[in-house]
């Protein structure tokens, strides 16, 4: 009877042993889920969201409307990118009026466009994206606007950039420039940036082109010989943060220091924004913390 006895007691021992071990998992969880301490960033604004679900991992001032420099170039590209029937191998010629643009404006970052060449539309994209080459925003405005002036097609070209900001439910998003040299009007939002950027990631086109360090290309010149174009992206992300795809630097006197960033890790990916950073090494710094957190959320 007392073995009997001893062998319920033990039994009883290993049951309140387990169901403490259990109780004491089940508390440990959401404890550890506590310790993943929401990032301090420099920017002014900043915004990360899961690609996938689209579901908010991180806001800061993520509504307000700030200066977006270069970053606008995104919009500038998927306007390019939705043209109906659009021929990225078609040949645009290089006029003077986009170089004179780089030495009339001191903020104007340069593809080196030589005028007369004959550059296709994929290449003025990787002219755009990777040196963020005002001229080659320039020369896509005036490629991809409608008019029969200059003035005229980069009027309706700003114009498809507005309408398609609309078209994707965005409040907070205006343009008046091709490039984000604006006039006073050229705002949007860490939110509504990186859902630009998103939208833009749509196209494989955009996503081979922002994932690219750098390029080498083959130009035709005004007299029908060629020339070769290498381009580097400013997007310093690529090859110091494991699993970057992208997305687009900016800088300027209102806007200091901008970056759009994304990254794939275990198939999940993160996108988002820093607006109105301090420094290059901030900005970056800034989007690396949140995307180290977007992973961990």
């Amino acid at each position: 009877m007392k073995n009997g006895i001893n062998g319920m007691r033990r039994v009883s021992a290993v049951l309140l042993t387990a169901g403490a071990v259990l109780t004491t998992g089940a508390l440990a969880a959401p404890a550890q889920a506590a310790t993943l301490k929401t990032p301090t960033i420099t920017a002014k604004g900043g915004f990360v969201m899961n690609n996938g679900t689209g579901k908010s991992l991180f806001t800061k001032a993520a509504d307000t409307r700030l200066s977006t420099g270069s970053t606008t170039k995104i919009m500038t590209a998927r306007v390019v990118l939705a043209q109906p029937n659009l021929n990225l191998d078609s040949k645009v010629t290089i006029q003077k009026a986009y170089s004179d643009y780089i030495v009339d404006n001191n903020w104007a970052s340069s593809a080196r466009l030589i005028v007369g060449d004959k550059v296709t539309v994929r290449q003025l994209l990787y002219g755009l994206m990777l040196p963020s080459g005002c001229d080659a925003a320039y020369a896509l405005a005036d490629k991809f606007g409608s008019g029969s002036t200059r003035s005229a097609r980069v009027k309706s070209f700003i114009g498809k950039m507005n309408s398609t900001a609309q078209s994707l439910g965005l409040k907070n998003t205006h343009f008046d420039s091709f490039d984000g040299i604006g006039k006073g009007a050229n705002y949007s939002t860490p939110r509504d940036l990186t859902r630009i950027a998103s939208s833009a990631m749509k196209y494989s086109t955009f996503r081979t082109v922002v994932k690219t360090k750098s390029t080498k290309q083959k130009v035709t010149t005004k007299s029908g010989g060629y020339r070769y174009m290498n381009w580097s992206n400013t997007n310093n992300l690529l090859g110091s943060y494991s699993g970057t795809i992208g997305v687009k630097t900016g800088s300027g006197p209102e806007a200091k220091y901008c970056l759009v960033f994304a990254a794939t890790r275990s198939g999940k990916t993160v996108i988002g924004t820093v607006l109105a950073s301090s420094s290059v090494a901030n900005r970056t710094a800034d989007a690396k913390k949140l995307m180290d957190y977007g992973f961990k959320k």
